[in-house]
């Protein structure tokens, strides 16, 4: 038997804290449900992440990460429309995972959370995060902050529709327009 290391471990826990996280949310999520998962005690799990909260913060900073590692694949020597139709295929691939995309949307919502209960680090580090994320795909637009809050705007869209279950066949995508190389639901948002 193949033991695994305190990093490897670390990133199980950070692997099975998205999922259950996604599930559950942060208030709806227990450690004990995170340690099941990864195969470990409570306790080992506190040796690796001092609290709830650090596991948390880490799986929305992982979350983000593979955002913009998508994006950066997909759009690497692009720049404008091109950079844009990439990374749009490239997220709407991404998010065909929905717990992906719900852990995402989890985000959003325990930061209002953690802050109507006094806790500001969970908000702080998904806003630092999410401008992270922004700036990377503002520059690769070619610096162009209205291109990228459209294309945000429009990623956002979609996260509700595939969030709320409509098929990528549903009348609701109509106003998307499709790309030259269409991906699996064959919609990329326009980008006038």
């Amino acid at each position: 038997m193949v033991r695994m290391t305190a990093e490897e471990r670390r990133e199980s826990v950070i692997r099975a804290a998205m999922v259950e996280f996604a599930r559950g949310g942060y208030r709806g999520t227990s450690t004990e449900a995170i340690a099941k998962r990864v195969g470990v005690s409570q306790p080992y799990l506190f040796r690796l992440f001092p609290s709830k909260q650090a596991i948390f913060r880490a799986a929305s900073e992982r979350c983000m990460q593979e955002t913009w590692q998508a994006f950066d694949s997909a759009s690497e020597g692009l720049t404008g429309e091109a950079a844009l139709e990439a990374m749009s295929a490239a997220y709407l691939a991404l998010i065909e995972d929905r717990e992906r995309l719900m852990m995402q949307m989890q985000i959003y919502v325990s930061v209002f959370a953690a802050e109507a209960g006094g806790d500001q680090e969970i908000g702080d580090a998904a806003r630092a995060g999410w401008l992270e994320l922004f700036d990377r795909i503002r520059i690769r637009l070619g610096g162009d902050t209205e291109e990228a809050t459209r294309f945000m705007a429009y990623g956002m869209l979609i996260n509700t529709l595939v969030a709320m279950g409509y098929p990528p066949d549903h009348r609701i995508w109509a106003g998307f327009e499709s790309p030259k190389h269409p991906d699996a639901d064959g919609c990329v948002p326009k980008s006038d």
